[in-house]
């Protein structure tokens, strides 16, 4: 099975320049606790509720004046939509994420995977219950 068959497709985006208030209130809307960053149609990065509660009320940004660019994750792990749904389950292991962006071969956001997709689409539970089991090992802190 490939992601493109189990993917949420039209994923919604935010842009790097809109401000932090603008994509909470996106989030809200959509009832989704991350959105891809796209600069003219290309993933440059992605804004999760938990980056503006870390990262930006941490360090007491007004949410109304910082763009999403100063508190996303530039370095994302995505995969592509002709990929094997193992092989997206794997990248989600490895890197301890519920979600990836999927892009088409000429690099263009095409949708998201999530584990949830994972378990209702592909009726696997083993690799279902693998990626859920390895994503929720307790991370290492950082020191």
């Amino acid at each position: 099975m490939r992601v493109k068959e189990v993917m949420t497709r039209d994923a919604e985006c935010t842009r790097p320049d809109a401000a932090l208030q603008d994509a909470a209130a996106r989030m809200k809307e959509l009832n989704v606790g991350a959105l891809p960053v796209c600069d003219n149609n290309r993933l440059i990065g992605m804004i999760t509720d938990r980056d503006i509660t870390v990262r930006a009320t941490a360090d007491a940004c007004d949410p109304r004046s910082t763009c999403v660019r100063h508190v996303m994750t530039p370095n994302l792990v995505y995969c592509f939509d002709d990929q094997l749904v193992s092989e997206a389950a794997r990248l989600m292991q490895d890197n301890q994420i519920r979600r990836l962006p999927v892009l088409n071969r000429d690099k263009r956001l095409v949708g998201m995977v999530s584990l949830g997709d994972l378990a209702t689409k592909t009726g696997d539970e083993e690799l279902t219950g693998a990626a859920l089991e390895e994503v929720s090992e307790p991370a290492l802190p950082r020191r």
